[in-house]
């Protein structure tokens, strides 16, 4: 040829993002955005050249990267993309390094850098967050009922064991009330001492008239023999 020129290719790793709209395995729709570190084939230069051109990257990168994204995000629920990601950016790594290497391109890094789902999932998944909050909260809510329901049983009980005791008690042993009256009055005494004030309290107030019921059948059995009743 008359007239030769040289063309200059740069292959230094330069990125490349790209932001694509795609579905789930459970048909919700997710933005997924990939960052992509790639650089061409130095010992390929000639082909790029005579089959892509010097733009090849603009001609080839975006159509492959939208594909492998979104056959890779098909694999998996809405969930397991937030889980599973760094299996789903794995996927997608060596799904777009194979398609690459087909148009002598190579990848040096691929990342995902951002990951949204739409608005109505979004509230959904709010939703039974919320859901779920309260699900645990009415369960402490029956456990808490449920403990009390044993406690007032267990106090009944108890108090039921108890005045049966106290009754079989006072039947064996009528002394057994003057005994609680006593131990009663030491309470209302010790209470009473305690207290700045002066107070001054009778037997019944005490509940010390403990010989009460025989001085009255007394006194009634004299009067009855000198005739006054």
């Amino acid at each position: 040829p008359w007239f030769e020129r040289p063309i200059i290719y740069d292959i230094r790793t330069r990125p490349v993002n790209l932001q694509t709209l795609t579905g789930s395995k459970d048909l919700q729709m997710v933005t997924i955005a990939i960052r992509v570190l790639h650089k061409p084939n130095p010992n390929q230069l000639v082909w790029i050249y005579r089959y892509l051109g010097q733009n090849y990257d603009e001609r080839v990168l975006p159509s492959i990267m939208n594909e492998c994204a979104k056959a890779v995000v098909a694999r998996y629920n809405a969930s397991e993309l937030l889980t599973r990601r760094d299996v789903v950016s794995r996927e997608i790594s060596n799904e777009l390094k194979l398609r690459a290497g087909n148009f002598n391109i190579l990848l040096e890094d691929v990342a995902i850098t951002h990951l949204a789902f739409s608005p109505e999932y979004a509230k959904a998944v709010e939703a039974k967050q919320v859901a779920q909050q309260d699900a645990e909260r009415a369960k402490y809510i029956v456990i808490g009922a449920q403990q009390e329901k044993k406690t007032i049983i267990t106090k009944a009980r108890g108090e039921a064991e108890s005045a049966t005791l106290i009754g079989t008690a006072v039947k064996r042993n009528p002394g057994f009330m003057k005994l609680r009256r006593i131990d009663a009055a030491r309470d209302i005494a010790d209470v009473v001492s305690g207290s700045g004030n002066k107070v001054y309290l009778n037997a019944d107030s005490l509940l010390l008239n403990l010989l009460g019921d025989a001085d009255d059948k007394f006194e009634r059995g004299v009067g009855e023999k000198k005739g006054f009743w």
